[in-house]
C-alpha cells in the first residue's frame, strides 16, 4: 500500500503536529534523564491516535501495510523533533528483522502486538566492538533438546535494550550466524543501561546466560537476513538524519535573521551566509538521497542496496556537517548546555556510528557496488 503526494503531506503534517505537542525540547531533556527513556503515555497515543507502530507491518499481521516512503516521512519528523521513543528499535530494526527472516510463524506471533502498541522490541547484533557484521558475532546458541534453544553471550549498544519486551538476537550456531527471539523478562537475561554521548537514544548491554530462545527463519541464514535488514534500516536512519539536519538548518537560519551585530542581522554577513548556504546544499542532498532510496525500496528495485548505502553515507555526512555549523552560527551560546544545538550534534554523532561508522558503511557501499 502507498499514498500519493498529498497523502504524504497530510501524514507529515499530522506527525509534526503530534511531535510538536509531545516532544518539545523540555520533554526531550526530561526524558534524557529518566528511566525508561521514553514516555509510555506518548507511545500509547502514537499507537492509538496515529497508528505509528503499525505503519509498515503487513495487514495480515494487524498492521496498515504501508512502505518505506511513508516510513521515511515519519522518521524525518522524528529526527527533527529528537523524539525519545522505542520507534526506531521496534519498527525499523526488530520488525524489519522479523519480516526479512521470512518466518511467518514468528511474524504472526509477535507483529500483532507491535502493531497494537502493546509490544516493543529491539535488535541485538553488535557486541563490545560495536560491529554489526554477523560474521563477527561470538554469542552462541545451542539446542536444548526439547525443540528450543539456549543462548549465551553479551550484546552491547542495544537500542532500548532495558525496556524492550522482545529482543531479536543474532547468535552463532553450528550452521553459522542465525536469528533468535528472546523475551527480555526471561530467566538468564540481564540488561544494563549504557552511558553514551547521545542521551536521547537509550542503549544497553544485554547479557544472556543460557536464556531460552526461539529460532527465527532458517538456521545459519543470519548473514543473508542481516544484509536485508541493514539495507532497509540504513534508509530509515538516513531519513531520521535528514530530518535532524533540516532542523539544524532551520535553527541556524532563524538565528541569523534575528541576531543582530553592528546594527544588522548576522545573516547579512558573508561568512554566515556561506555557512547557511553550505548547510542547505548538504540538507537538500541528504533528503534527496534518503527519499530516492526509500522509493527504490518500495519498488523493489535491483539497485536499492546501492541507493541505501549511498543514502546512509550522504545523510551521515550531512547531519554531522549541519550540526557542527549550527553550533558555529549560534556562536558562544551554541556551545552551552542550555541551548539545544548540542543535542542535535550528539544525535548526529551517535547516528554516524550506529551501524559501524564511516569506514564500515563506505565498505558496505563498495560491497553493494560489487567492488
Amino acid at each position: 500500500m502507498s499514498v500519493d503526494e498529498s497523502g504524504l503531506k497530510e501524514l507529515r503534517s499530522s506527525v509534526r503536529e503530534f511531535l510538536e505537542a509531545k516532544s518539545p525540547e523540555e520533554a526531550v531533556r526530561k526524558l534524557m534523564e529518566s528511566e525508561p527513556r521514553f514516555d509510555p503515555d506518548v507511545w500509547s497515543q502514537a499507537a492509538g491516535q496515529l497508528r505509528l507502530p503499525s505503519l509498515v507491518i503487513p495487514e495480515e499481521y494487524g498492521g496498515d501495510g504501508f512502505g518505506p516512503v511513508e516510513l521515511g516521512v515519519v522518521l524525518e519528523e522524528m529526527g527533527r523533533a529528537l523524539l525519545c521513543s522505542p520507534f526506531f528499535s521496534t519498527v525499523v530494526l526488530a520488525v524489519q528483522a522479523l519480516l526479512a527472516s521470512g518466518d511467518k510463524e514468528a511474524c504472526a506471533r509477535h507483529l500483532p502486538g507491535v502493531a497494537a502498541g502493546r509490544t516493543t522490541a529491539t535488535l541485538a547484533v553488535a557486541e563490545d566492538d560495536g560491529a554489526w557484521d554477523p560474521a563477527l558475532v561470538t554469542a552462541r546458541a545451542v539446542p536444548d533438546g526439547d525443540g528450543g534453544w539456549r543462548l549465551s553471550g553479551r550484546k552491547s549498544f542495544v537500542i532500548d535494550g532495558t525496556t524492550a519486551d522482545l529482543v531479536v538476537v543474532v547468535a552463532r550456531t553450528v550452521a553459522g550466524p542465525s536469528f533468535f527471539t528472546v523475551e527480555r523478562s526471561s530467566a538468564g537475561v540481564t540488561a544494563e543501561a549504557m552511558e553514551t554521548l547521545d542521551a536521547t537514544r537509550a542503549m544497553a548491554r544485554l547479557t544472556f546466560d543460557t536464556a531460552p530462545a526461539t529460532l527465527v527463519g532458517t538456521d545459519g541464514a543470519g548473514g543473508r537476513i542481516m544484509a536485508k535488514v541493514l539495507d532497509i534500516a540504513s534508509v530509515g536512519l538516513a531519513a531520521e538524519q535528514a530530518g535532524g539536519a533540516r532542523r539544524c538548518l532551520e535553527m541556524s537560519a532563524e538565528h541569523a535573521r534575528v541576531r543582530h551585530q553592528f546594527g544588522r542581522p548576522i545573516g547579512s554577513f558573508q561568512a554566515v551566509k556561506h555557512k547557511c548556504a553550505d548547510m542547505l546544499v548538504q540538507v537538500e542532498l541528504a533528503e534527496a538521497a534518503s527519499r530516492e532510496a526509500a522509493l527504490l525500496a518500495a519498488e523493489g528495485a535491483a539497485d536499492f542496496p546501492v541507493a541505501s548505502a549511498v543514502a546512509h553515507a550522504s545523510c551521515s555526512r550531512a547531519y554531522m556537517f549541519a550540526a557542527m555549523e549550527n553550533i558555529q552560527v549560534h556562536g558562544g551560546i551554541g556551545f552551552t548546555w542550555e541551548h539545544p544545538a548540542h543535542l542535535y550534534f550528539r544525535r548526529a554523532k551517535s547516528s554516524q556510528l550506529l551501524f559501524g561508522g564511516p569506514a564500515v558503511y563506505h565498505e558496505r557501499l563498495l560491497d553493494r557496488l560489487g567492488i
